[in-house]
């Protein structure tokens, strides 16, 4: 006998292990406990919580025409519904990405698995997924290229499409994919590549979006290289064909359509410049009406506003030419002091149409337009003599007070009728005698209106104020003092007063959003026009006062082509300098503030100009400037008023005025205006006659004295003379070359401070 064949021996061992039935039921062993693995995972692995990126979105803010002002937030993104693509747009997307997205069931186990394969054995990492994976791994898991991510994103994608519809994934993918240019969602990238709403794409446009999600960057057309476009134009065709052989577009039209190339990208507008100003006004003004701070940072909401884009840059540039162009901020501490603030108002819809709220919202945060830690001085005083005619009020002889009526515009006279000392120095303590309200209003002799708000009563006069839509405070006292405007008040307060004055004393309370829109909510617009505050007598009455300041008096520079009423008004020690006025059609308050680096109220003495820097200059002047800009040059509307017809402002003028009255109408560039307050005039007659001429015939001079810091102390006047001047008119000068308004008083005693 032969000797057994060791190695056939060993041989058949090796194959008892490997029989052809043993491996085919360890496969099916294998089969099973991966299908048991899987369906633990199934069931261990929820559908998670949306990401905090994936539901993200900015706040897009615009103009009243429609046009973006602003997003903001950290993603561009808004989300849309998918009603609002077009099915072309739509059918783009799943011909890009996944033709067989309305039959499957959310996976595809050959290209997940391939791109599995591909990560694990550091072949490089692939796609390979669906449009409800991709969808998934946006909005539920990360963007880590992991074998464990795939897996949960292929388990999730399952659940997703099973408890969602294909139009909600679809939608879900559109909103979380990332388009490039920092925009986030279909219509982020509409308006980022094409400047449009989603809804407006078309199918060759929609086409081109599809196509960059493949590689966002390589393929922005107006950054591409050579090859970079000859791929995105290669998958755009990709596109275009598959949606031909999947019945979703014509050949005739696939054969008509030219590449769609993309506008230039635009960096998303920033908070710079005034819109920084107006986006935080918005939002005030939403949480007013009941949106919570956390709702607006959360993203998500379109709101339109009431800023008219030309007029919004008609005001911005007024304030260049009359105010900006003049100071040296860098060269000079003293202008760089100088702040400026205005709003303006339709007073019709109580829209504000336009805003200025500083140099600028990155450079000085707190808005000029809004705050309200400035005293408006003499703006107040038409309050006063709107209050007095609401009330039927009387003089303390009985008289019944309207523009005719005669009050002793005596500087430092005593108010009588209250039990509070008060003795207000009017402009350069210049005593006028018997005037009318009207002349009273022209000139903002103080003494005139501290007695006329104690014939009124303080409380009533505030009611008005108040009514009218000035805000209360602890600065607003029931004191006479309050006739020369003590109190806090913002450019958008006083532009709403007197928008209601012009309103004929129906309520207007200036509005910023027109609309405010989210997916899950609305925010109605609130009703700007309210009910009558005060009768139309007493709203047109004081605004045919008003006119009488334009026309004749200290708010002479906001004179233009157009129907207008105004008030100048400078705060005390010169810290504010005011004039509000009003058009049938534009009602506008300017303000200029001094503050230093540290937000210290200071002077604006010697700043803008030398001297104090009153109402009627310089905020006359930006106020005239953007209204005749905002107008298109002027107009033919006129007041439309109804009153007792006395004291109108276009009575004669007597031409035998007093010389050392001061003048509200100098040249147009005189050289130097006299510090605040100055030295009383020497020749001050105790009752000068009514002026019966134009004052305008003679040019002032400006003072031989060099101009001072305004002090706490007054200077002593001088003791009034029995005879009026016999000065030559014509040769005469007036003690302050432009008097406009004069310094308030803080308190309920005769400091001596002057307030025009």
């Amino acid at each position: 006998m032969g000797r057994p064949d060791k190695s056939k021996a060993k041989k058949r061992g090796i194959r008892r292990f490997f029989s052809w039935k043993k491996l085919l039921g360890t496969f099916f062993v294998f089969c099973l406990l991966a299908m048991g693995a899987l369906y633990v995972v199934y069931i261990m692995v929820p559908v998670p919580t949306a990401n905090a990126e994936a539901t993200m979105q900015s706040n897009i803010y615009k103009y009243a025409n429609g046009k973006i002002l602003a997003r903001t937030g950290q993603i561009n993104r808004e989300i849309v519904g998918l009603e609002k693509i077009p099915e072309p747009v739509q059918k783009a997307f799943v011909a890009a990405e996944n033709k067989s997205f309305y039959k499957d069931n959310g996976v595809d186990i050959k290209g997940t698995t391939r791109a599995a394969w591909s990560t694990l054995t550091g072949q490089g990492k692939q796609g390979g997924s669906t449009i409800t994976q991709q969808y998934v791994k946006n909005f539920y898991l990360s963007q880590d290229q992991t074998a464990t991510r795939k897996l949960k994103e292929m388990v999730i994608a399952v659940k997703v499409d099973q408890e969602k519809s294909k139009s909600e994934i679809l939608a879900g993918y559109m909103n979380t994919s990332y388009y490039g240019r920092s925009a986030y969602g279909i219509q982020a990238a509409a308006r980022s590549y094409y400047g449009v709403d989603a809804t407006e794409l078309t199918t060759a446009q929609g086409a081109y979006l599809a196509s960059l999600l493949q590689a966002p960057n390589q393929y922005d057309w107006t950054s591409a290289s050579a090859t970079g476009r000859k791929l995105v134009e290669e998958r755009w065709n990709y596109v275009l064909d598959n949606m031909v052989g999947e019945g979703w577009l014509s050949s005739t039209e696939r054969a008509g359509m030219k590449f769609p190339v993309p506008q230039k990208a635009k960096p998303a507008p920033g908070m710079e410049g005034q819109t920084g100003y107006i986006v935080e006004a918005a939002n005030q003004e939403l949480m007013r009406q009941g949106v919570s701070e956390e709702d607006i940072k959360a993203g998500g909401w379109t709101i339109t506003l009431s800023i008219d884009e030309k007029k919004q840059k008609d005001l911005v540039k007024a304030v260049d030419r009359q105010l900006e162009a003049k100071l040296d901020r860098k060269g000079d501490k003293k202008d760089a002091t100088v702040q400026a603030g205005a709003t303006s108002v339709d007073p019709k819809t109580g829209a504000v149409v336009a805003m200025y709220g500083g140099i600028g919202a990155t450079e000085h945060w707190t808005s000029n337009a809004t705050r309200r830690d400035y005293q408006p001085a003499s703006t107040f005083k038409p309050i006063v003599l709107a209050s007095a005619i609401e009330n039927g009020s009387e003089t303390q002889d009985g008289q019944e007070i309207g523009l005719g009526t005669i009050y002793d515009g005596t500087s430092q006279r005593k108010v009588v009728g209250t039990d509070i000392d008060f003795s207000p120095e009017n402009e350069d303590d210049y005593s006028y005698g018997p005037v009318t309200v009207q002349k009273a209003a022209n000139k903002s002799i103080n003494s005139v209106f501290a007695q006329m708000i104690v014939d009124v009563g303080e409380a009533a006069t505030k009611k008005t104020a108040l009514d009218l839509g000035m805000k209360d405070g602890p600065d607003f006292g029931e004191t006479p003092a309050m006739s020369l405007g003590t109190m806090g008040a913002s450019t958008m307060d006083m532009a709403g007063v007197y928008a209601t004055l012009d309103n004929h004393g129906k309520k207007v309370t200036p509005t910023l959003v027109k609309a405010a829109s989210h997916k899950d909510r609305k925010v109605e617009a609130v009703d700007a026009i309210g009910n009558q505050v005060i009768s139309r007598e007493a709203a047109d009455t004081t605004t045919k006062a008003m006119q009488g300041v334009v026309q004749n008096g200290s708010g002479f520079r906001a004179a233009g082509d157009y129907d207008a009423a105004g008030k100048t008004g400078t705060s005390e020690n010169n810290r504010s300098a005011w004039f509000v006025g009003y058009t049938p059609e534009l009602v506008t308050a300017v303000g200029l503030f001094g503050e230093d680096t540290k937000g210290k109220q200071v002077t604006l003495t010697n700043t803008i100009n030398e001297g104090r820097a009153n109402g009627g200059r310089t905020p006359a002047q930006i106020w005239g400037d953007y209204t005749t800009s905002a107008l298109d040059g002027g107009s033919d509307a006129r007041f439309d008023l109804e009153t007792d017809g006395s004291g109108s402002y276009d009575q004669n003028p007597d031409p035998t005025r007093s010389t050392s009255e001061p003048t509200d109408e100098p040249t147009d560039e005189p050289t130097t205006e006299s510090p605040d307050p100055t030295p009383p005039p020497t020749s001050t007659a105790t009752t000068p006659p009514e002026p019966t001429h134009d004052p305008t015939t003679t040019p002032p001079q400006p003072p031989t004295e060099d101009p001072t810091e305004p002090t706490d102390e007054p200077t002593s006047p001088a003791p009034p003379t029995t005879e009026p001047p016999t000065t030559d008119p014509t040769t005469a000068q007036p003690p302050n070359p432009d008097p406009d308004e004069g310094q308030g008083q803080t308190g309920d005693t005769n400091t001596g401070r002057p307030q025009r």
